[in-house]
């Protein structure tokens, strides 16, 4: 089976990598050290620091795994060197209306930076995939879990170089 790319911005590249550097670097290292005290402490059984640290240590190298995955799979794009600023690709920042002339600003990111709240929406979310490839002026249809929605594009905007 062909995994699709995980297209991510430099910026949440980073974040990604931060997080696996402290996990990796900095709390795997110290839990390892916690649990071999705690070990040599006697009964295992019965040892909060023991059981709770080993828990820990799994759920850490879950995420490390994870991490890692996503990482190698991850096609870092610069959208402030998008050529095609005049439609809506990776990276794009979008006011939208719907019908009730309701304005939105959102901006197209890498599905594991995505934070809805922020107006920051996954690649592959229903609105973005509606979105590629709009120019100003374009109508667009997203069927939503509310229903369907038509979205005008009002404004494209890319970072600067």
């Amino acid at each position: 089976m062909e995994q699709r790319p995980n297209y991510i911005t430099p910026a949440g590249y980073a974040v990604l990598r931060a997080e696996y550097d402290r996990l990796f670097g900095t709390e795997r290292p110290a839990l390892v050290e916690t649990i071999a005290w705690a070990a040599g402490n006697g009964d295992r059984s019965e040892n909060g620091d023991y059981i709770y640290g080993r828990k820990r240590l799994r759920e850490i190298d879950r995420r490390l795994g994870w991490l890692s995955k996503r990482m190698k799979a991850a096609k870092v794009v610069d959208p402030a060197r998008a050529e095609d600023r005049t439609r809506v690709w990776f990276g794009a920042t979008v006011t939208i209306a719907d019908e009730d002339d309701n304005e939105r600003v959102l901006t197209l990111v890498g599905d594991d930076e995505a934070e809805a709240g922020a107006g920051r929406i996954g690649w592959n979310a229903p609105i973005a995939r509606a979105l590629r490839g709009a120019t100003v002026g374009d109508l667009r249809r997203v069927l939503l879990p509310a229903g369907e929605k038509e979205y005008e594009v009002i404004a494209i905007a890319y970072p600067a170089a």
